[in-house]
């Protein structure tokens, strides 16, 4: 059995984290003698997860730039200047046979260095917008893995794959798994369970909606797994004091929280979206306005535009939320129409495809 070195480079939010595990535990499946090594941002969350997973990860000084003129931004030449720097020091050191981006500050400096050794390179864009790394990265690696349609806008054709985003495998068969969720959650029975999610660091937008509609809720007679992630916890712990409502800082057993869930609220990011798709479960969607070229909201629009889910800008919360909440918790029709369609979009063998494309690298 062949050993391989590989690096892995991503991170900044557990969307770009997450796949890029998925990937080495499948590649890990496939060559068990191989040697791994993650680079990540060394003050983001990835310096943590990674070795969670049982991997051995080193740090670079990034991170993102800024659209205005801020301390951070002045600090920018330098932290890539840095970051190129260790990079360099990591491949020379390390002499991998691959290098796989999945996204974030880190990726960028480290398959710039790894390209221009002439290591084969490959990137996994999660969203249906290009960010700005992976467009200037495309030029130099050999192939592009993505998750949506008509990517080349943003990448040269000949090194697109669509292989989808990885997902937790736990996700791909969770109807078994109710009556657990429900025991877990201790949920009451025949009451509509709505599932609240605002990314791995929680949504303060979700969390102010959630909050001015508990009354609204308790109307509607449903209950609420509420994840506010772990910045807003303190601040929304105390509304566990209602029988209707579970405030959860962050849910470790999401497969058992997509099992008991009726309809869910979610962010757009590109990994909760393919989850959400193999979940195949009615969604509102209340994308974030704050990323880079609001890329959430497109992610959304490429599942309700095929009227697989309904999506509600930050800015129209007010106006529509309450309607178009009621409107899709009463109508078990809308419910079973929207779960199918969403699952009819979703790409459950992509980390195994992904892997197939490394692979065809290491093999060249």
């Amino acid at each position: 059995m062949k050993a391989y070195k590989i690096i892995l480079s991503g991170g900044g939010t557990g969307g770009h984290i997450y796949p890029a595990i998925a990937i080495a535990n499948e590649l890990k499946k496939r060559y068990p003698e191989s040697e791994f090594l993650f680079v990540g941002a060394q003050d983001r969350m990835e310096m943590e997860k990674v070795p969670q997973a049982g991997y051995k990860i080193e740090g670079l000084w990034i991170s993102g730039f800024q659209r205005s003129l801020t301390l951070k931004n002045m600090m920018f030449p330098f932290k890539l200047i840095s970051s190129l720097w260790k990079s360099r020091k990591i491949v020379k050191k390390f002499k991998p046979d691959v290098v796989i981006g999945t996204g974030g500050f880190a990726s960028g400096p480290l398959l710039k260095v790894a390209s221009g050794r002439k290591v084969p390179a490959l990137i996994q864009e999660q969203n249906s917008y290009a960010g700005i790394t992976n467009k200037l990265l495309s030029k130099q690696v050999q192939k592009i893995c993505v998750a949506y349609d008509n990517m080349e806008r943003f990448f040269p054709k000949g090194k697109i794959v669509k292989t989808g985003n990885p997902v937790r495998q736990d996700l791909l068969e969770i109807k078994s798994k109710r009556a657990e969720a429900k025991a877990f959650f201790q949920l009451q029975e025949g009451v509509k369970t709505i599932l609240i999610i605002g990314g791995s660091l929680g949504a303060r937008r979700i969390n102010q909606l959630i909050e001015k509609e508990l009354d609204f809720f308790k109307e509607q007679n449903v209950q609420l797994v509420w994840q506010c992630g772990k910045f807003y916890y303190e601040e929304y712990k105390k509304h566990n004091e209602l029988a209707h409502v579970q405030v959860h800082q962050f849910v470790n057993k999401m497969d058992l929280a997509y099992a008991v869930a009726d309809v869910i609220i979610s962010r757009a990011g590109a990994s909760s979206v393919s989850e959400l798709c193999i979940v195949g479960k009615p969604v509102i969607f209340i994308p974030s306005p704050n990323v880079a070229e609001d890329h959430q909201t497109k992610n959304a629009l490429s599942i309700t535009e095929k009227g697989a889910g309904i999506l509600i800008r930050e800015n129209e919360l007010e106006e529509h939320f309450e309607a178009r909440f009621s409107e899709l918790v009463t109508s078990e029709e809308m419910q079973a129409d929207f779960g199918k369609e969403i699952k009819k979009l979703a790409l459950p063998d992509a980390t195994a495809r992904i892997v197939d494309e490394v692979e065809k690298l290491l093999k060249k």
